[in-house]
């Protein structure tokens, strides 16, 4: 490297001073540590960098980096998100939601960022309860949660994240968890890469209030057959020894999970994943978890198109060209006007 290169950055780089306030244990320093090994890794420019969150035990995340940051309101992270990109587009959004703060009172305003197709990386930590508020039940919380707000069991069904932004119209949907190390950093620069709104949904473990609800897909004694890791034109297989897969049942209306050496089947008898193929991220996520199969995890979806706010920027830019000399007081005293004395 010559004298004149610029420094290399690394994770530490991104990480400021202050006291990060989680509870021992929480899931977030994982994704903390991920995100910012993530930054160094795609060289992200800290002066060109912003995180912005609403409210929540995720929300506190803006504090932690060593970038421009905005921590909002309850729900609202994609609203200020959309204004922040449409100002500056050549800003890298990032937007740091969970679970209670980017599906509850911030559904409404999740699904319009998704349906626009804003450029941003989305990050949703979902650990299944409300921790900031002390562990009332969340929109994704399974039913029968035992919460102080549900002390006999939660009713509700649970919302099912990626299926909600598959819905919403969202080109671009991972999952990852909290502990994985190894591959989160390399989902999170798949998001970053991708043109539009990036979903990341990053099953987070709350140690307090909702300790462990993971375990059965990811505990080490079980993960290698309770997980699926998805790779993009690569049979869709899972186990210690790749030992079971997932097909089409005849027909192509469903999926089934298959023994290899049981059943007599090769991989070319397995589904191949097509991240480009919307039905077939619909297929995967609603099956994911659900008795028999495993979890669904890397990239889901990745189907890009033109992002809102270069759609807006080209408009803006073709008004500019059409009425180079427009006068915003001439509009704003366009057609009936009061006066008021």
């Amino acid at each position: 490297m010559n004298e004149l290169s610029p420094k290399k950055l690394t994770a530490k780089d991104f990480a400021t001073d202050q006291e990060v306030r989680w509870c021992p244990g929480c899931g977030d320093y994982a994704i903390l540590k991920a995100v910012q090994k993530t930054l160094a890794d795609i060289e992200a420019d800290p002066a060109n960098t912003v995180f912005i969150s609403g409210i929540g035990c995720s929300s506190r995340f803006p504090y932690y980096m060593a970038t421009y940051g905005f921590h909002t309101i309850h729900g609202r992270a994609p609203a200020f998100a959309t204004g922040v990109k449409l100002a500056n587009p050549d800003l890298d959004v990032w937007l740091v939601t969970g679970d209670g703060d980017g599906l509850s009172i911030g559904g409404n305003h999740m699904l319009h960022v998704l349906r626009r197709n804003l450029d941003l990386q989305i990050l949703l930590f979902n650990n299944e309860i409300y921790g900031l508020t002390k562990g009332q039940y969340s929109p994704t919380s399974r039913p029968g949660t035992r919460s102080p707000s549900s002390p006999t069991g939660s009713v509700e069904s649970s919302l099912n994240p990626a299926a909600f932004a598959l819905g919403s119209g969202a080109r671009f949907i991972a999952r990852t968890i909290d502990t994985d190390q190894k591959r989160m950093p390399g989902v999170l620069a798949r998001a970053h890469a991708h043109k539009g709104a990036s979903f990341v949904e990053i099953f987070q473990n709350c140690i307090v209030f909702n300790d462990a609800i993971f375990a059965d897909f990811t505990d080490k004694a079980v993960a290698a057959d309770r997980q699926i890791f998805l790779e993009h034109g690569q049979p869709v297989t899972f186990g210690k020894e790749s030992q079971f897969g997932i097909r089409r049942t005849p027909g192509d209306l469903t999926l089934e999970v298959v023994n290899l050496e049981e059943q007599g089947l090769t991989t070319d008898d397995l589904l191949v994943h097509d991240e480009t193929d919307h039905l077939l991220a619909t297929m995967l996520v609603n099956v994911s978890g659900t008795e028999g199969f495993p979890v669904v995890l890397g990239v889901i979806c990745c189907n890009p198109g033109e992002s809102y706010d270069t759609q807006v920027s080209t408009q803006v830019e073709a008004a500019q060209e059409a009425k180079p000399n427009a006068d915003m007081k001439e509009l704003l005293y366009a057609g009936s006007t009061w006066e008021v004395s």
